[in-house]
């Protein structure tokens, strides 16, 4: 099932973890994760390359499998792990994506080394620019590992 003109239910919902069944259970959830296909038609049509989802939506048992945290958008399909290998390296995607989080609605954007994530809000977002350095080290503004 399509959710948008590129991104499919099942691509949002796909997962490696084997015998994880991860197929959301309400409405809400899936009213969000196509907010999220749709926010990433955006983010697709800006940088003009094919956009690969990695992790999307995050039922609670892969979240945990995955070592994600509790709080992770991807509990209520808000939120994507994505690359644009068309496009460049997950630097080159954060560094592009950075002057829309605004205009996009995008609550986070995490440069997290390998990927990119963004991350819708149920509520007002907070237009955060991150780069994760590990564990729970998450710091201000989109930065080179190891440095600024």
């Amino acid at each position: 099932m399509m959710l948008t003109e590129h991104f499919s239910l099942a691509e949002m919902i796909a997962t490696q973890q084997r015998g994880i069944d991860n197929t959301p259970d309400s409405a809400a959830i899936r009213a969000n994760i196509t907010r999220t296909a749709q926010l990433l038609e955006r983010i697709r049509e800006l940088l003009g390359a094919p956009v690969v989802v990695t992790s999307g939506y995050r039922c609670p048992v892969l979240n945990r499998a995955v070592g994600g945290s509790q709080y992770s958008a991807h509990l209520q399909g808000l939120a994507a792990d994505i690359l644009a290998p068309q496009f460049g390296v997950p630097y080159d995607v954060c560094r592009k994506l950075a002057p829309h989080v605004e205009d996009f609605g995008i609550d986070q954007l995490i440069y997290e080394g390998g990927w990119t994530h963004v991350g819708l809000s149920d509520g007002a977002p907070r237009h955060q620019l991150l780069t994760w350095f590990g564990g729970s080290d998450y710091r201000s503004g989109i930065m080179v590992r190891g440095g600024a």
